[in-house]
């Protein structure tokens, strides 16, 4: 995606700044560079990957729940479809999101 917003498929124009964020199944997803380092305090980018992984008991934490539901293909993790995945998992119950 780029700085207005545009989403490019294919190669990507010269001069156009992106940064590479995760490859998904031969896919790249693109971000302007502008919007790295903005938050000082939680300047981490998560270092979870798609990689088929599907269901709650193949998560570690939430924050990895939520980052598949929200970036992968085939999750089978939020079965009322609220937004929130395995939130009947005990493992997960007090975790922030």
């Amino acid at each position: 995606m780029t700085e207005d917003g545009k989403v490019l498929y294919g190669s990507v124009p010269q001069g156009t700044i992106c940064k590479r964020l995760e490859p998904v199944n031969g896919s790249l997803t693109i971000v302007p560079s502008k919007s790295f380092g903005k938050n000082k305090d939680n300047n981490e980018i998560p270092h979870f990957k798609c990689d088929g992984r599907q269901h709650c008991n193949q998560m570690n934490s939430r924050a990895e729940a939520d980052f598949f539901v929200k970036n992968c293909p085939n999750t089978k993790m939020d079965g009322d479809y609220d937004g929130e995945p395995c939130e009947n998992d005990p493992r997960f119950k007090f975790q922030a999101r």
